[in-house]
Order: C-alpha cells, then structure tokens, then sequence
C-alpha cells in the first residue's frame, strides 16, 4: 500500500510539475528536498548511473547511464531523488548521491558533421584552439555575456553558450 500512496503521490508531484514547467522554463523555485533552485544543471557523478521509473530502487530501471560527468537537468526533487532529463529529453528518477553540483556542458551541433569552434577569447573573430564533435563533454568553469570557458581532455578555451547543452541561455556562471 505504501508503494502504491508514494506513486500516485509522485504521479501528482509530476502532473504538476509538469504545469508549472510549462509556464516558464526559465522559472526556478527551490526544491522542496534540498531547497537548492529546480530546475538546476548538474552532472552524474559516477561512471554507472541507473535512472529508474519512479523514486525508489524498488521502482524499475529506466536507463543506466556509463559516464561520469554527463551533465543532466534536475526537474523535480522527492526526498533523497531527484527526477533528471538528459539532452536527449529522456527523464527519470536518479538517487541524489549519484549527482554532482559539478558543472559540464555538452557541445551541441547542428550535424553529426558539424565541427564546433572553441575560441582563445570570447570572440568569434579570436584564433580557434579546438573544433569540437557534437557530444563532447566539457567541465564548465564560466558563463557570462553568451559565452562559456570550457576545458578538457587536450583543449581549453572559450565556446558560444547556445553551443552547450548544460547551461542555460544566458546563465552566469561563476
């Protein structure tokens, strides 16, 4: 019976959400759990993530996720879960000790083909430092006036924040 009270609790909680995410995306309120901003940018914290249907580990497997530091949205929080989308729009319910506050940022492109430039300076006109494939991951340092100061694995620099998925458009981060 408490199974089924916590799921129509969070199918409620959903509904919701979902209501009010439509209203405005940009809207942030602090999470009823952590009190921290929903929705918020954040990343997966381990190399094996399980996301399931609902939030419980009695609740099926959705999806499992193999990469530290894929950045995720967290949506909606219910106790010690957090319900995430990925940049695919797939969502579902991950434990929070499995998310980092770590920020990253996934190069967006317009084709498989595309190469992304990453910049010496917030300038398009700057000398390029790395062309990046749609899907890398980056750790995020800094946002501000449309730009982002990305690095990785072999490059560093500055990419256009409409290039990441990850940040929000025109988020600054510190």
């Amino acid at each position: 019976m408490r199974h089924a009270n916590r799921a129509l609790f969070v199918m409620v909680f959903a509904a919701c959400a979902g209501v009010l995410g439509t209203a405005s995306a940009q809207a942030q309120t602090a999470g009823t759990a952590s009190g921290l901003p929903v929705p918020r940018f954040v990343s997966l914290k381990a190399d094996k993530v399980n996301m399931h249907i609902g939030p419980a580990k009695t609740y099926e497997t959705k999806w499992v996720y193999q990469r530290a530091g894929l950045p995720v949205e967290i949506t909606a929080e219910f106790e010690n879960w957090r319900r995430i989308r990925d940049a695919d729009g797939t969502e579902g319910w991950v434990y929070h000790s499995l998310l980092s506050g770590r920020r990253t940022g996934m190069v967006i492109a317009k084709s498989a083909e595309e190469l992304v430039p990453v910049h010496e300076k917030p300038d398009v006109e700057s000398a390029v430092t790395a062309m990046l494939e749609r899907g890398v991951v980056a750790a995020v340092k800094r946002c501000s006036d449309g730009w982002c100061s990305i690095n990785g694995r072999g490059f560093e620099g500055r990419i256009q924040q409409v290039r990441l998925w990850g940040v929000y458009p025109n988020e600054k981060v510190d």
